[in-house]
């Protein structure tokens, strides 16, 4: 098998499996671990791959690597749609109180239903505190909404307020519930993002909350990015939409986190 073959396969791997390890290639293509190890070397050359200890990863793997709101919109749509259905239900028309919603697109969606929330009562009133200038727009189309708009310097990538001002603000805010979403979640490391200052502002809402709940589609679950924000003992609720994998299941069982599969 010519090098160019091999790396391709290689590449299709990562794709379907999001890592490999120098070991199981050298069994599956009959060659010698430093083969491998020169084909890794190029296909990270050439920005396919990331090498780590005993194999690589794919590039979407990488700790720092982050999309912007909208290169992530239409990905695992219909698990993101049912994870946020699943969410509304902890804001029925019975709820009077306060929510925050972190920046994100599984938030966002979240945000669309909240936009269409209807009291049971006419004393009753939602207040809806956010970082993301997004949800701030969807939801303030809701006149039985209050919308509490975060400030800070804006990322333009997520449309998320961050840094010293945003969490100044928080720091006062006791929300009855937060919504909050994240790039992995690991047994080990816990929830985390790509990104320190938006790590922070995720670290201040779920920390200030009375019921912080993930919402984390199941291609992040077992994953991790550069900083962590949170320990899984500090959530309450994680909806997703597949089973956790026994370790991480076993963690999140440990650390008291009620698990909802939408």
């Amino acid at each position: 098998m010519y090098a160019e073959e091999r790396q391709e396969r290689i590449e299709r791997m990562l794709e379907a499996g999001g890592r490999v390890a120098v070991v199981e290639l050298a069994r599956e293509f009959d060659v010698t671990s430093e083969t491998i190890r020169r084909d890794l070397d190029q296909l990270e050359q050439q920005g396919g791959l990331r090498r780590v200890h005993g194999g690589a990863v794919a590039a979407s793997k990488i700790s720092r690597a982050e999309q912007s709101i909208a290169d992530r919109r239409d990905r695992n749509a219909g698990a993101k749609q049912r994870i946020a259905r699943a969410a509304m239900s902890l804001v029925p028309g019975s709820f009077s109180g306060a929510i925050a919603i972190d920046a994100g697109t599984t938030t966002g969606l979240l945000a669309e239903h909240i936009a269409r929330w209807r009291p049971d009562a006419p004393h009753q009133s939602l207040v809806v505190i956010t970082n993301s200038t997004l949800i701030a727009s969807t939801v303030s189309v809701n006149p039985d909404i209050e919308v509490q708009l975060l400030g800070g310097r804006l990322r333009g990538i997520t449309s998320a307020a961050v840094g010293a001002a945003t969490l100044a603000q928080l720091s006062n805010l006791r929300p009855d519930i937060t919504f909050v979403g994240a790039n992995g979640v690991h047994a080990e490391f816990g929830l985390s993002t790509p990104d320190s200052e938006e790590s922070a502002v995720k670290a201040a809402y779920t920390r200030g909350a009375r019921r912080a709940v993930a919402l984390v589609d199941a291609s992040k679950l077992g994953e991790e990015t550069l900083v962590r924000f949170a320990e899984l003992r500090a959530l309450d609720t994680l909806i997703t939409d597949a089973d956790p994998d026994t370790a991480l299941g076993e963690a999140l069982d440990e650390a008291g986190v009620e698990v909802l599969v939408a």
